[in-house]
């Protein structure tokens, strides 16, 4: 049933939501966890699959297959259906811009995805020596880019994701196939983006791998460009495409609550905001 919510200006205290907080957060430590392996597992220096798919690119498209399939099975996952598998600060500042999202709920979410996003990468550190001969999955722009060239190659890139999700969830015939479509877009970005700028279009699953590295190079790049493309994105959706999305959830499934906003009579019934 729908629960009455407090307006937005009201003087009570927010309330925390603290399950969703958690699944964000272990949602993004798996996410690392199976993306981040899957790196290791195409790229690394002893990598049985180097010899089995000699084909650099062919590996990157696998790559990027593998890493996007781990985000779109944490969506379908009860852990993606409990807080909606934004699993990246760009994903939730473009809902919170559409006006899915409480202030306290977004800055309760990117905190999540950032501790999960190192507590991901700390576990791969500490399981696998092969790791680190991928530098711990930290994200560099290719030799020849330079790193506003990068960052506006990150800006467009995550534009093009954030578009896809937000255009997928702005009608309930087309928001339950969102997962699928956004597995596609990052495999092709991962596959032709990644020796550009090593495809992070996250700032959380950047900063996971320099904080546990302790190497900040370059990351400036990834806190400016995905940000900005998701600013974009949410532009054009709302002013551009005249569009509303009607869930901020990458999978809705009406038998879990919802703590974001939504609009009367859009949604399933079971929603809580």
């Amino acid at each position: 049933m729908l629960h009455s919510v407090p307006s937005p200006h009201s003087d009570n205290p927010p309330e925390a939501h603290w399950p969703e907080w958690i699944a964000e957060l272990a949602g993004t430590a798996l996410l690392m966890v199976g993306g981040l392996g899957a790196v290791t597992l195409d790229f690394g220096s002893h990598s049985p699959i180097v010899a089995l798919l000699p084909s650099h690119s062919a590996r990157l498209l696998l790559t990027g297959a593998l890493f996007a399939a781990t985000g779109a099975l944490v969506a379908l996952s009860p852990l993606g259906r409990t807080s909606g598998a934004h699993l990246n600060p760009a994903v939730s500042l473009a809902f919170w811009l559409t006006g899915k999202m409480r202030h306290h709920d977004l800055g309760a979410y990117i905190c999540a995805q950032i501790v999960g996003a190192c507590l991901g990468v700390l576990a791969l550190r500490l399981a696998f020596p092969e790791f680190a001969t991928v530098r711990y999955g930290m994200t560099m722009p290719g030799p020849s880019i330079t790193p506003p060239i990068a960052a506006l190659i990150e800006a467009g890139m995550t534009s093009a994701l954030v578009l896809t999700i937000l255009v997928f969830v702005s009608d309930m015939r087309t928001a339950r196939w969102t997962p699928l479509a956004a597995w596609a877009v990052i495999t092709l970005l991962v596959w032709q983006g990644a020796p550009l700028t090593g495809t992070s279009l996250n700032p959380a699953r950047s900063v996971g791998p320099a904080l546990i590295a302790l190497n900040g190079h370059d990351l400036w790049i990834y806190l400016v460009g995905p940000p900005a493309g998701a600013i974009l994105a949410t532009w054009l959706v709302l002013a551009g495409m005249n569009l509303r999305p009607v869930t901020a959830k990458l999978f809705h499934d009406p038998a879990y609550r919802s703590i974001f906003k939504h609009e009367p009579g859009a949604m399933p019934t079971n929603s809580v905001a």
